[in-house]
């Protein structure tokens, strides 16, 4: 379904501040699964999920997604196979439309959308059969714009809209981050029932180790721009919250020792 072949992304390059993001990154997502890319501040997770999605080109490497090389795609190009939900709950969304001329400007993704009325009674009904599904009360409320919603209320609308057409790659861009931990809960639940029923293959990008073990069937740990853990099958079924901590202080204690020989060679040889 995807796959990424030596992903290398330098930014800044040649300069004091160049930052080598991505180091060769290869990985494997096969269809119907949902994996979870975690790691500490600017281990690569997020430019991971950029690269995906097309926010920039690679600086060598290669992207396939559903058998296509989209390496070169532009990100305009490439939402026509996938689907975003962002860590801003007022991002993806017109706050000015309401609830049901929103959801349906994602209903006629990548079709001609003419002049004809925005919502007829067809889609009206369609959207308040879907938006019921998320157990909100929002089903009455299609007329409301929808920058007068909660930031859970607007994510979980968001996250209905980026599924609506059953997108090819689901990207999660650490999308309960900004929310109350009550909302967060709501919407992780959300995110998993919704990946299931539709069948879904998801890729997301997360903080929250809870929501690494509960959710996705995968989880990948990255540190500075390379994939250093990788549970999946039985071994995640196991894993915990105390594992993943354990695999943090394996990492840094492997990256203190390799300063140290470092060191202690250039000390000797240098």
């Amino acid at each position: 379904m995807l796959n990424l072949n030596g992903i290398r992304k330098t930014f800044l390059p040649d300069t004091p501040n160049e930052v080598l993001a991505l180091q060769g990154v290869s990985l494997h997502i096969k269809e119907g699964s949902f994996t979870a890319v975690i790691g500490t501040n600017g281990s690569g997770k997020s430019t991971l999920l950029n690269a995906v999605a097309g926010t920039f080109a690679p600086d060598m490497g290669s992207i396939h997604l559903d058998k296509q090389d989209v390496t070169r795609w532009p990100e305009y190009r490439r939402a026509q196979l996938m689907g975003r939900v962002f860590q801003n709950p007022f991002a993806g969304t017109a706050p000015g439309m309401t609830i049901a001329e929103n959801i349906v400007i994602s209903m006629r993704r990548g079709k001609s959308r003419g002049l004809g009325t925005a919502v007829t009674q067809s889609a009206r009904d369609e959207i308040g059969d879907k938006v019921r599904t998320l157990k909100m009360g929002l089903e009455d409320r299609l007329n409301n714009p929808i920058g007068t919603l909660s930031g859970g209320q607007r994510q979980a609308l968001t996250l209905l809209m980026a599924t609506w057409l059953r997108p090819k790659l689901l990207l999660l861009d650490e999308h309960t981050a900004a929310l109350d931990p009550k909302s967060a809960a709501k919407i992780a639940e959300l995110t998993k029932d919704i990946i299931e029923r539709e069948k879904l293959t998801a890729l997301m990008v997360t903080h929250s180790m809870q929501q690494a073990v509960d959710l996705p069937d995968r989880i990948i740990m990255m540190h500075r721009g390379n994939i250093v853990e990788d549970f999946q099958d039985e071994q995640k079924t196991r894993i915990r919250i105390p594992d993943l901590m354990a695999a943090f202080d394996r990492v840094a204690k492997r990256e203190l020792f390799d300063e140290s020989v470092a060191l202690l060679l250039a000390r000797q040889y240098g």
